[in-house]
């Protein structure tokens, strides 16, 4: 998955406006021009860094720098100026990180460190808690068939990096949007009248690469889709009993994914149950951020 250089600044244009308006008045009113710092990321936990190159992108955009793409880790290696800030010694996205480590080293203007560090750093944890929430997981479904994937319950302009930080962490999008694939949910089930009206009366509509996901909330419900071919079936809330019940029922006939109420501490059961696909929506809607700071040399 890749990000779009137009949306990524976008994203931080308006952060930026957010955070700072017209004027710092801490640091336009105490620094004179010039004056220049280094400074370091350090990490201050265990986890996957996500978002490292946005964060840098950042510092180019309040420094006036020009639009290319997103610096990769050989410019970051070998020390890219960014907007009057050079980074450098940067770990890159999907790395591994401890306590203590450090991320990035940069040096340059200080007003332009002083006035990205926040929204740097808000971006950076953010997207590296998913990542680091999200490997978690990965390595707790380990050995067997099912997949982690997050869900569209995410922050409202943020989808994009919320998905790619999943995907840097060892995870698998679901969807990105109701237009890329049917999904009978059960408000849609109950409003239409059943799975299988709903089903058919579907099918007639959507074109021939489109499949169908129903959510179904018991084993006759799943016997119900199957019987009217659905693709994908979500099994929503079912115990861990139910669900491995559903796998045999189902026999590979669809593909089957778990959802509801499956946390750090249960996930490896609900995997060991045979599912294909492990949905979680606390991915993206309630992750905790990942602990990183941002220091100046004295």
């Amino acid at each position: 998955m890749q990000l779009l250089q137009s949306y990524v600044d976008q994203i931080i244009n308006t952060a930026l406006e957010e955070d700072i308006h017209y004027v710092d008045v801490t640091t336009d009113y105490l620094l004179p021009d010039g004056h220049t710092s280094s400074a370091y990321y350090i990490a201050k936990d265990n986890g996957i860094l996500c978002g490292i190159d946005i964060a840098k992108r950042v510092f180019e955009l309040i420094g006036g720098g020009g639009v290319p793409p997103l610096a990769g880790a050989s410019q970051c290696a070998m020390g890219a100026k960014v907007g009057g800030v050079v980074f450098s010694d940067c770990l890159t996205d999907g790395s591994e990180v401890k306590k203590g480590d450090i991320i990035a080293r940069m040096e340059g203007d200080t007003k332009t460190l002083l006035k990205g560090e926040r929204t740097a750093l808000n971006i950076l944890q953010h997207m590296s808690g998913i990542a680091t929430a999200t490997n978690r997981c990965v390595a707790l479904v380990q050995g067997t068939n099912a997949k982690i994937t997050d869900t569209r319950k995410t922050l409202p302009g943020l989808r994009r990096l919320q998905k790619y930080a999943v995907t840097v962490g060892g995870g698998y999008n679901h969807r990105y949007n109701l237009s890329e694939g049917a999904m009978l949910k059960d408000n849609h089930i109950d409003v239409y009248g059943g799975i299988t009206p709903a089903v058919t009366a579907l099918r007639k509509r959507i074109g021939h690469m489109t499949k169908i996901e129903v959510e179904v909330r018991n084993l006759d419900e799943l016997q119900e889709a199957l019987a009217v071919g659905c693709e994908i079936i979500m099994l929503d809330n079912m115990s861990c009993e139910e669900m491995t019940k559903a796998v045999e029922i189902t026999a590979g006939r669809a593909m089957l994914e778990a959802s509801g109420n499956i946390t750090a501490a249960n996930i490896a059961q609900v995997a060991a149950t045979g599912v294909d696909i492990i949905s979680l929506g606390a991915l993206t809607h309630s992750v905790i951020c990942f602990d990183i700071s941002m220091r100046f040399d004295k």
